[in-house]
């Protein structure tokens, strides 16, 4: 069996036109024809930026897909109840049996908005560990947010998948840490450089999919077509999971 994985820094639906525009977001999923999707820059009643819209339930809806949502930043407004929030969510064809959230806040007062989504997908009789995540551009808090999730791994006794925009380059520190426990799937199945950023021309790679060994990575490609969605490009892997 095979599944299609993609991982997608949506900027809260922000396009390189400066317009926000969530079906032109949905338009890049459902074309993928991705089963399991990974986002960030998620707005949830965020703010005017976004019309104050729960984007990933909007997406889900409009897609028709199971949803999780970890919030990277909350923010309690005085003269309202409902919680601004932005992060990073999760859409699945395939039922999301738990999930949860782990917020990255290592430094007291510093307000910088990561977190990891930690969730557990089930397909057919197998359950497979799902975690989407954006770290840090500061080196100290990457490293920090790194080692976390590498500690995390081995809570988890089936198949994993992470995926998210990581702000690091292929062959630093912090991808040689990864790639001692799970495959890049780029590095095993891409063509050419991978860039995903930015959107018009790319020149960096900053997004990635990191599954366990015990998957088979078959195909990884960037999503060309979706240059205006976003400031980043999609990445979409597919995975062998016999």
């Amino acid at each position: 069996m095979e599944i299609k994985v993609m991982t997608f820094n949506i900027h809260h639906g922000r396009g390189v036109d400066k317009q926000v525009d969530l079906y032109r977001i949905a338009e890049v999923i459902e074309k993928s024809k991705a089963d399991i999707i990974g986002l960030n820059e998620v707005d949830r009643y965020f703010s005017k930026r976004s019309m104050y819209e729960d984007q990933i339930s909007w997406l889900a809806k409009q897609l028709n897909l199971d949803h999780a949502f970890s919030p990277s930043l909350s923010i309690k407004s005085k003269n309202s109840t409902t919680v601004r929030q932005y992060g990073n969510a999760l859409l699945s064809r395939y039922p999301i049996v738990t999930n949860k959230s782990h917020l990255f806040n290592y430094i007291p007062g510093l307000i910088e908005g990561r977190s990891l989504l930690d969730a557990t997908i089930q397909i057919n009789e197998q359950l497979y560990q799902i975690m989407v995540t954006h770290l840090s551009l500061n080196p100290l808090l990457h490293r920090k947010q790194t080692d976390f999730i590498l500690n995390h791994l081995h809570t988890y006794p089936h198949p994993i998948i992470i995926m998210g925009d990581w702000n690091m380059k292929p062959g630093s520190r912090g991808w040689e840490k990864l790639t001692n426990e799970l495959q890049d799937a780029w590095h095993f199945a891409g063509m050419g450089l991978g860039y995903t950023y930015p959107s018009l021309r790319p020149r960096m790679r900053l997004d990635y999919i990191f599954v366990s060994p015990e998957l088979r990575v078959v195909e990884a490609e960037v999503i060309l077509k979706s240059t205006n969605a976003s400031d980043h490009l999609p990445l979409k892997t597919t995975i062998s999971c016999c």
